[in-house]
């Protein structure tokens, strides 16, 4: 595993960490123990950041790390989310009663006196546009539950406004062979600032791996089932926004990409790591050889001019019309 600077924070992470939505809940069945065996495989092979967010299985995956802290020595960071537990989902709604009990709650779920990084999780764009949001975690880093604070966005033009606040000192966003926009701007302004960058859905909901087809079936709690169109959150977080069967006609393009030994998921991830603005990576993971096979692609090679040329050849025929002004 190598290990790369996290935004000013300083922090040495894990280039290719831990995505903890799957084993919180939407993507199917889950099975705690099965979980737990992931993370700790996770822990042996390197991953020292874990990703979650409060309204993953209504806060399982934050209690499946809190277990991990209790069951292991090793050392990691936990970054989780607050604000997708509003109802309705709007901007006025992130304010300071409202994100204090949402992080009291991680507080308990994680069982720590203060959570390391808090991110506001996809907040409405508006929100972009009140300072009194920002001021409030910047409240809440005063009264010390909570040490830094990011936040995770759906499109670059948020991510870009939120790096204007300059308490912000993360950000997460969708970028993988399929969402190549923050390739333009984005990740070189984030790197100019100092501001980690945290990489979700690098596998485009698995489409990535090469392992889904047209015969393909999920379950009715699993969010590539009922959220294919945007149906209960924003659409691009279900297959990066691509129209499922435009994506399977890629991928058997990018199939021939893959070298010897490795994973069309692996050469994924390692494109996602040719770029300097990245801070780290975090795949899902139901099981043990799921991390196995992500955390494999720290050691594969860098990718070549040729196949860094391929993929946007790809992209360009079959995903830039669907996907790139969306987000």
């Amino acid at each position: 595993m190598k290990y790369r600077k996290f935004g000013r924070i300083g922090w040495d992470v894990s280039e290719i960490s831990f995505g903890a939505w799957a084993v919180g809940g939407e993507w199917g069945a889950v099975d705690d123990e099965q979980s737990i065996a992931a993370l700790k495989r996770a822990l042996a092979l390197g991953v020292n950041f874990f990703d979650t967010a409060d309204v993953y299985g209504d806060g399982r995956s934050e209690r499946l790390l809190r277990r991990l802290r209790k069951e292991t020595s090793t050392p990691f960071h936990i970054a989780t989310k607050a604000g997708r537990r509003l109802n309705p989902h709007v901007a006025a709604g992130y304010n300071k009663e409202n994100l204090t009990a949402f992080i009291d709650r991680s507080l308990q779920n994680i069982g720590v006196e203060s959570l390391e990084l808090v991110q506001l999780h996809c907040p409405p764009t508006d929100s972009y546009y009140r300072p009194e949001t920002f001021a409030v975690m910047d409240d809440l880093v005063k009264s010390g539950k909570v040490q830094h604070y990011g936040v995770s966005v759906e499109r670059v033009e948020e991510g870009l406004k939120a790096m204007e606040f300059p308490n912000v000192a993360s950000i997460q966003i969708i970028f993988n062979m399929f969402r190549q926009r923050p390739a333009e701007r984005f990740l070189a302004e984030a790197q100019r600032r100092a501001v980690a960058t945290i990489i979700r859905v690098p596998l485009a909901s698995g489409m990535l791996t090469g392992k889904l087809s047209a015969a393909s079936t999920f379950a009715a709690d699993d969010h590539r089932n009922f959220n294919r169109h945007g149906e209960a959150f924003d659409a691009g977080e279900t297959f990066a926004g691509v129209p499922y069967e435009v994506g399977l006609k890629a991928v058997e393009e990018l199939k021939s990409l893959v070298p010897g030994g490795a994973t069309l998921a692996q050469l994924a991830l390692r494109w996602i790591l040719m770029f300097d603005g990245v801070s780290t990576i975090i795949p899902g993971g139901k099981s043990s050889r799921q991390v196995e096979d992500n955390t494999g692609a720290s050691a594969l090679q860098s990718l070549t001019e040729e196949q860094m040329k391929a993929v946007r050849a790809v992209y360009d025929r079959y995903i830039r019309s669907s996907v790139h002004q969306c987000w």
